[in-house]
């Protein structure tokens, strides 16, 4: 049987050009937030099958790679299944799993800290880099392996954790992107306790909010008539919906700026106390440290589509295109159920699959890099030649000097056109009598 040539639907190959350029990203997200003080580490790519199905992650739960139990546990699994009467597939798919493979960096992280909370600083600055799994519909920019870059803190239940996450994030996106001469994109910030106040004040119930925050996430797709008419179609009464949608409707002129008056104007007696300082000090202070050509402004209709966030909740979008490339917010609740104790956290993840499109698609160019050489050898040359020429190679890149030595091809105009793509600007052919 022939062997199948491409890679899995919904995952990659990366060539060296497209390596080069990912590398040079993460580099670029590395070096910035270090200079904020976070620390990188590392988490398993698998995790435990409770973790991930505990209701944390909303729609991406339906999403998981589920791993099967492996020898006697399996055994024990299909024998129970066989004499239970009428168990459901979602029912059997659980218990013959015991582990999956993560839909994101946040649920780990959460479960490391709460593992390892004695041994780490307070507030904890992490930064995480890694392959995570959703098993998507692929389309431009959307995979089912894909890298997600996190920096979070957990620890401080301030707004200066928010201020610290928006500032470090625009500075990286902003060093990758001037490289392609894009200096425009969007900062929005809301916050889960002025949705939930919305609802609230609408006369939605407590248990709806979820499903109420799922339809509203659409606004920017369908509308707001397209909320109204879903929020109907799933059975809510329509006068709750249609103030609810007027609040999205009235959103307009000085108040798409001024998040008080938007407060005030919807849902004031039923919002937590601080909240409207704590968005004015965030959208003041980071709106200090980011640079001018960002925009930064309050969002009520930003829902974000995980349901552990507890406050406030961001997101970056860029002009001309239609996905967001980073997003992210608090979630004061997530460390509890690991420990029994809550301990306060908020991050912010770039989109790092999408970045890379962006720039690949504005025809990025590798920045100055040290100097290519190479070395086409004549391997009718005597063996002592070819000894002189690596160990001349080994003293060049003793100095700094990219080189490759490879034997000299009958055809060597292929070659030579070969290594010129991939940067080499000098190229030597070596003869028995090349003098170096």
């Amino acid at each position: 049987m022939k062997l199948i040539q491409t890679p899995v639907k919904g995952m990659q190959d990366f060539l060296p050009e497209d390596m080069a350029l990912r590398q040079h990203v993460l580099g670029v997200i590395r070096e910035t937030y270090a200079r904020y003080g976070f620390c990188e580490i590392e988490t398993p790519v698998m995790e435990h099958i409770e973790n991930l199905t505990g209701k944390n992650g909303g729609e991406n739960e339906k999403l998981i790679f589920k791993v099967e139990k492996r020898g006697r546990e399996l055994e024990k699994s299909l024998q129970k299944i066989r004499q239970a009467d009428g168990i459901s597939t979602d029912a059997a798919g659980t218990e013959l799993s015991d582990s999956a493979l993560r839909y994101d960096l946040t649920v780990p992280l959460c479960r490391y800290y709460s593992n390892h909370k004695n041994e780490l600083p307070s507030p904890f600055k992490a930064l995480q880099i890694g392959n995570v799994f959703r098993a998507d519909r692929p389309q431009k920019g959307r995979f089912r392996q894909f890298t997600q870059c996190d920096i979070d803190i957990i620890g401080d239940a301030s707004v200066m954790a928010e201020i610290e996450l928006i500032a470090a994030t625009c500075d990286a996106l902003h060093r990758i992107f001037s490289e392609v001469g894009v200096s425009g994109f969007t900062v929005h910030v809301g916050d889960r306790r002025i949705l939930r106040a919305m609802a609230k004040s609408a006369g939605f119930e407590e248990q709806d909010f979820d499903e109420v925050f799922i339809i509203l996430d659409k606004m920017d797709k369908i509308g707001v008539s397209g909320v109204r008419e879903e929020l109907i179609q799933a059975g809510y009464d329509t006068d709750k919906v249609d103030r609810y949608v007027g609040f999205f409707s009235d959103f307009a002129g000085d108040e798409a700026q001024d998040p008080a008056a938007f407060i005030r104007s919807t849902c004031a007696d039923c919002v937590e106390n601080g909240v409207e300082q704590d968005i004015g000090t965030i959208l003041s202070a980071a709106g200090a440290m980011i640079n001018d050509d960002i925009t930064l402004k309050f969002d009520p209709t930003l829902v974000r589509g995980m349901s552990y966030y507890t406050g406030t909740i961001f997101e970056i979008s860029i002009d001309n295109y239609s996905f967001s490339i980073a997003g992210g917010g608090r979630y004061d609740k997530m460390v509890g159920r690991f420990c029994g104790q809550d301990a306060p956290g908020c991050g912010f993840s770039i989109g790092f699959e999408r970045i890379v499109t962006i720039l690949r698609d504005l025809g990025w160019k590798e920045p100055g890099t040290a100097a290519r050489k190479a070395y086409l050898v004549d391997m009718k040359s005597a063996q002592g030649r070819i000894t002189e020429v690596f160990s001349h190679a080994a003293k060049e890149r003793a100095e700094g000097i990219q080189v490759v030595v490879q034997p000299l091809k009958k055809n060597a105009k292929f070659q030579v056109e070969a290594l010129e793509k991939s940067g080499y600007t000098e190229i030597r052919k070596v003869y028995g009598d090349t003098q170096f």
